[in-house]
């Protein structure tokens, strides 16, 4: 009898926990939404902050059952809280974004390399040799310029000679062309893709129709504002 008791009660903590691990990540979701959309590579210094910290946070009650839920919420939204004000006044005052996340540095100009600002960075030439290898320039005698950004990341500029040329260098007119998206995916209409360009249902049924295709089945139809399409229908 104890031991069945035991399990019970074991199996009720199991599934508390269970419980407090869904609503906790649902909210960290959440959180992650409000402060904005970037990838961990894109992140200021500020917001990778205080993502380490959320998670952190919302650790503690996901592993110990015995600590309220608020105490995992309510640091939580506070962080959040102090991360948008902090984004509200970056884009007020320009002293204070500096102050949080740093200026833009160069560290190559007109084709030399600033010692001393790679010194200040802690950069080695092996790194800014990745740096500029992963922008698809193999060789420091290419570029002009070189800046590493607040988030680490590095802007290239090379030398005229090593450009590539474009349409304008040629003097060649390119035939305009517009954003294209994926408006049905198995046969439901994803209304955020015809938002993005520039079209309503009703156009999807009315391509649709002059194709004499049902929208049930369509496995795949992409669209953009100009009105060129493309439709993969679904195998049989």
């Amino acid at each position: 009898m104890h031991t069945i008791y035991a399990n019970i009660k074991i199996g009720d903590k199991m599934l508390i926990s269970i419980i407090r691990t869904v609503l906790l990540y649902a909210f960290i979701i959440l959180a992650v939404r409000l402060m904005g959309k970037r990838q961990i590579s894109d992140m200021q210094p500020s917001e990778l902050v205080i993502t380490l910290v959320i998670s952190d946070i919302a650790a503690i009650p996901m592993q110990n059952t015995s600590q309220p839920l608020l105490s995992g919420i309510i640091p939580v939204l506070i962080l959040v809280s102090l991360e948008i004000a902090a984004s509200v006044f970056m884009m007020k005052s320009v002293k204070f974004r500096k102050l949080l996340c740093g200026s833009p540095i160069v560290v190559i100009r007109d084709g030399q390399i600033l010692q001393k600002e790679m010194k200040r960075l802690r950069l080695t030439t092996e790194d800014l040799c990745v740096q500029l290898r992963q922008q698809n320039v193999f060789s420091i005698e290419e570029v002009q310029y070189c800046i590493v950004e607040t988030n680490g990341n590095v802007s290239v500029l090379e030398k005229p000679q090593n450009r590539k040329p474009n349409a304008q260098d040629f003097g060649i007119k390119i035939r305009e062309n517009k954003i294209e998206t994926v408006v049905v995916s198995d046969g439901k209409i994803l209304d955020n893709s015809l938002e993005l360009c520039g079209k309503k249902t009703e156009d999807v049924f009315s391509i649709l129709k002059e194709e004499n295709t049902n929208i049930s089945d369509v496995f795949l139809m992409t669209l953009d504002a100009l009105g060129k399409y493309n439709i993969v229908r679904k195998e049989k």
